[in-house]
């Protein structure tokens, strides 16, 4: 699709509900919106939709908030930031939504339906039988006032139903192109419910009415409601609400998860807070969401924020649905880790060189052997939370007892093996390449070359198969605890 370049000010929103923990679809269409704004000079309103009592929550309103200041994506207009269309949370809003809606009712955009569920559902169930689309069949479009005060002497409630146009609504989508909805397909709909509380499908639209939103961009999920919202669109320009602009739609594809299904919030790694808590850079777990329906250049997979914002169209988004590969998505972070100054880096990997993840004592711990070791473990991680493996021998009193490890490594002979490097280990020169050549040389010695000498060294001293660089690690342990180590290993064998 032809790429257009705006000819106003771009203005999106990102727009979440405060449910739950974020998702990485969520934070995917939060991404986007992000680098349009940034690519175009334009502005991103967050802006919190908590008009749902029942479920929304302040604990998820929080977790909106440091999520979106965790990843990066700054807002220009929201909670916290404030702007010119404060508030910015739907719930402190709802004396203007009733307005509104006073306003579409009066102008005949709108009006009371008094049909009650039972009644809806009988008339859907012969719809369906006849072979018509079953949404509301307009019965109430034309209720006289004297029908009215009968219905509400009955004691009927009513809910307010938005009055859609008698004809097509033909839009282009930025990512699909053009679009028709017919009328059969895209009937009345409600605004307000019975009980006076303003619905989603009046309050969004409203917002981004008065907010001056330009593009919307979101989930594909939100396709079918798209017609609606234009035909309300119109109606506020109509009515005085707004710019009277109508917004240009994008719909992003479905990210999907096993089984090719779509992704949901039940799917384990849907959850941002996973890979919060593993470890993920917000670069490493952003770059990889890009990738979810667009694509820097065919043979680039990884690149900064900056060079996304500065090459990201929304017209090249797929529109296909895409695939979340966690094993691509931990290849990526570790790419970014790897690009990170190794000051950064152990930065970065502070975290997890603490309580709650750290299996040692806090003054166990010693900076300047572990900043040592940093450049060596960069090379490693795929996640962040991964160096507390990798390095927790250097803290402990005892490494980690891994008797898979154990068994694997200590073959028949090991002992006499480890002896041998004990007592060349014991006269060695105390650097890496010593401490290599008297491996090497007790290896030869039985017959063995360095990767199958090393092994059972490697896990007397780790307690581990794989890890850090072998002789450096030992360097950095120092001789005391490298034999203290090997004797260990020595009685357990004999044992």
């Amino acid at each position: 699709m032809a790429s257009a370049t705006p000819s106003a000010p771009v203005r999106v929103r990102f727009c979440p509900s405060p449910t739950g923990n974020p998702h990485v679809g969520l934070v995917r269409t939060a991404l986007f919106n992000w680098a349009f704004a940034r690519h175009h000079g334009g502005t991103l309103v967050f802006r919190i939709e908590d008009t749902d009592a029942a479920r929304d929550s302040e604990e998820s309103y929080q977790q909106l908030l440091d999520a979106m200041r965790w990843l990066g994506l700054d807002w220009d207009e929201g909670p916290e930031v404030g702007g010119p269309h404060a508030p910015y949370r739907q719930s402190q809003r709802m004396d203007r939504y009733r307005e509104v809606a006073d306003q579409l009712l009066e102008s005949g955009h709108a009006y009371r339906c008094y049909c009650t569920a039972e009644e809806l559902e009988e008339r859907r169930e012969a719809a369906r039988a006849a072979g018509r689309p079953s949404g509301y069949d307009g019965k109430c479009r034309t209720v006289t006032a004297e029908q009215r005060a009968a219905y509400e002497a009955e004691g009927r409630s009513s809910i307010v139903r938005f009055r859609m146009p008698d004809e097509p609504i033909t839009f282009t989508d930025l990512v699909r192109g053009e679009l028709t909805f017919t009328p059969e397909n895209v009937t009345d709909y409600g605004i307000v419910r019975a009980n006076g509380a303003p619905l989603y499908t009046l309050v969004n639209p409203v917002d981004d009415a008065l907010m001056e939103i330009t593009h919307v961009l979101r989930g594909e999920d939100l396709l079918s409601s798209t017609p609606r919202q234009i035909a309300l669109y119109r109606a506020l320009a109509e009515i005085g609400v707004g710019s009277g602009t109508v917004p240009a739609f994008g719909h992003l594809p479905y990210v999907m998860g096993e089984g090719n299904k779509k992704l949901s919030k039940r799917d384990p790694q849907a959850s941002l807070n996973l890979y919060r808590e593993r470890g993920f850079l917000p670069e490493g777990l952003l770059n990889y969401l890009s990738l979810l329906g667009w694509s820097l250049a065919p043979d680039r997979d990884v690149f900064p924020l900056d060079e996304m914002v500065a090459a990201f169209d929304i017209a090249d988004v797929n529109a296909n649905p895409a695939r979340f590969d966690l094993k691509k998505a931990e290849a990526i972070n570790a790419d970014h880790i790897r690009r990170l100054d190794v000051k950064a880096f152990i930065e970065a990997c502070e975290p997890w060189l603490k309580a709650p993840h750290a299996p040692w004592a806090p003054e166990a711990f010693d900076a300047e052997a572990f900043e040592t070791l940093a450049p060596l473990a960069q090379t490693r991680l795929t996640v962040l939370s991964d160096i507390t493996a990798n390095v927790d021998f250097l803290f402990l009193d005892e490494p980690v007892a891994d008797e898979a490890s154990w068994t694997k490594a200590m073959k028949p002979g090991a002992d006499a093996l480890l002896a041998s490097v004990r007592t060349r280990l014991a006269e060695a020169d105390w650097n890496a390449e010593t401490l290599k050549a008297a491996v090497l040389a007790a290896g030869e010695e039985h017959g063995l070359k360095l990767g199958k000498a090393q092994a059972p060294v490697r896990v007397a001293v780790t307690g581990r198969t794989v890890g850090l660089p072998l002789f450096e690690s030992l360097e950095v342990l120092g001789r005391e605890r490298t034999l203290a180590r090997v004797d260990a290993a020595l009685a357990k064998l004999a044992a």
